[in-house]
Order: C-alpha cells, then sequence, then structure tokens
C-alpha cells in the first residue's frame, strides 16, 4: 500500500497529533491550505506547511503555516 498517516507537528515538540490515517491524495486547496483525501474516501481540509516526510515509513508531518500579517505597506 503507498498511502500514508498525516500528522500535525504539536507547537512544544512533543507527540505529533494525527490528522488523518490512509491518506492517499493530498490536493492543493490554497495557500498553505491542502485538502487531503484517505483511500475510504474521508476528507479533510488542513491549514499549514510540509514540515517532513518519510514515505518508506508512510508518515506525513505538516506545520503550523506563519500568520499572515493583515497590514498593508505605508499604512502606519
Amino acid at each position: 500500500m503507498c498511502e500514508a498517516n498525516v500528522y500535525l507537528a504539536a507547537e512544544d515538540d512533543s507527540r505529533p497529533i494525527l490528522i488523518l490515517e490512509s491518506v492517499d491524495r493530498i490536493i492543493p486547496d490554497g495557500p498553505d491550505t491542502w485538502r487531503l483525501v484517505s483511500i475510504f474516501g474521508e476528507q479533510k481540509i488542513l491549514e499549514g506547511r510540509v514540515k517532513s516526510m518519510s514515505l518508506v515509513d508512510h508518515r506525513i508531518i505538516f506545520e503550523a503555516a506563519p500568520t499572515r500579517s493583515t497590514e498593508t505597506p505605508g499604512s502606519n
């Protein structure tokens, strides 16, 4: 099988949090936004960036995306 489990890295560097098992497809769905689709058809939207991938271990770890500034240049 070629699917992987997707995790979100914990902010305190403890054990990553399982988001979805048996993910078959990861589809870009906007800036730092991903649609995860499992082999069972379950879907989840995840905001973040890929931190690491180990395809041999069937494990993909995302980290939270940095917050975007809402300031416009020259507004201060």
